[in-house]
C-alpha cells in the first residue's frame, strides 16, 4: 500500500472519527496511533511509517467485523441455543 493509496482510503472516512491500529491477526487487538514518520529503506526508496502511541496501550480487541473485513478471521455465526430443561433436585424432592 502507498501514501495514496492509504490517503485515498482515508479521504472516505469521517475525519472526526479516531484512527487505530490493527495489530496481530491471531490476537486481533487495536493501538492509539502515535505518529507518522517518513523515511527511507535500506535503498534509499521513500518509506513511510505509522507509529504506535508512546504509552502502547492496547485499547482493547477488535470488534468481530473488523478483524473479519481484514480477513483475518473467518465470518462466524453464534451457535443455536436450545432451551435448556429444569433439572431435578438430587434430594429427590420436587
Amino acid at each position: 500500500m502507498t501514501v495514496g493509496d492509504l490517503i485515498g482510503l482515508l479521504s472516505a472516512c469521517d475525519r472526526e472519527a479516531p484512527a487505530r491500529l490493527a495489530i496481530n491477526p491471531f490476537f486481533p487487538m487495536a493501538h492509539r496511533i502515535g505518529g507518522v514518520i517518513a523515511s527511507q529503506d535500506e535503498n534509499g526508496n521513500p518509506l513511510v511509517f505509522i507509529a504506535e502511541a508512546k504509552d502502547a496501550e492496547q485499547i482493547g480487541h477488535l470488534p468481530p467485523n473488523v478483524a473479519v473485513q481484514l480477513t483475518w478471521h473467518e465470518p462466524a455465526e453464534a451457535p443455536s441455543r436450545r432451551r435448556r430443561t429444569a433439572t431435578p433436585p438430587r434430594d429427590g424432592s420436587s
